[in-house]
């Protein structure tokens, strides 16, 4: 198969794991069918949406309405599995988030190259790709994003999308840089939620606390 080919299909399986990642939270937060159905959606296409708005580009999900049958798709799997499984533990969703964050940077990414911007806009549209969607899904439901939480988030997604130019300039074809940088993504990760990795917190921890 060709780079293109995979490339579409990296593009699919970030919508349909972002897709299931927003239908677990409905779960968890016992929304009926309709907010099942916004969660997955805003997560699965929220980012990509601000991307190619930055970018001046049709919004993908307009050109191509496959991508809801996708989501509904995902969102009814998942679904399925929760009715059959019950509740499922909050690292699924870290997880399935994880995953979704990995396909997503690297696809922005080259898709903002595809349009002919700079290595640093490439970057930031990849990192906007991977985090808007489940930054705006959190809102939504009132929890606290994960790009604000302490383990690395928005980092991960930076350091993977410079890691896929980087492999690319130097010489590496584009699927393995896909596959190489999408790998570091998922596992730095899931490495910084196991380990509470972070960046380090500047000022006062407890900004209530009396000084003597």
């Amino acid at each position: 198969m060709t780079s293109q080919l995979w490339f579409a299909i990296f593009d699919f399986l970030g919508i349909a794991v972002f897709a299931a990642s927003g239908t677990l939270l409905a779960h968890r937060k016992q929304l009926d069918g309709f907010g099942v159905l916004v969660l997955a959606s805003l997560t699965a296409i929220g980012g990509g949406t601000l991307r190619d708005i930055l970018l001046d580009v049709p919004v993908f999900w307009i050109q191509d309405n496959s991508v809801f049958y996708t989501i509904a798709a995902a969102a009814f799997f998942t679904v399925i599995v929760l009715r059959i499984y019950g509740d499922l533990p909050k690292r699924v969703l870290l997880t399935a988030d994880a995953l979704g964050l990995a396909f997503f940077v690297i696809v922005g990414t080259q898709k903002a190259l595809d349009v002919g911007v700079s290595y640093l806009i490439a970057v930031i549209m990849g990192t906007f790709t991977g985090v808007a969607g489940g930054m705006l899904r959190d809102v939504l439901v009132q929890d606290t994003p994960m790009i604000l939480k302490q383990e690395l988030y928005a980092t991960v997604c930076i350091l993977g999308s410079a890691a896929y130019i980087v492999l690319q300039i130097l010489g590496l074809s584009q699927l393995l840089s896909m596959a190489a940088s999408m790998s570091f993504i998922f596992c730095l990760r899931l490495a910084a939620i196991y380990w509470h990795w972070g960046l380090p917190v500047f000022g006062d921890r407890d900004p209530y606390r009396v000084k003597k």
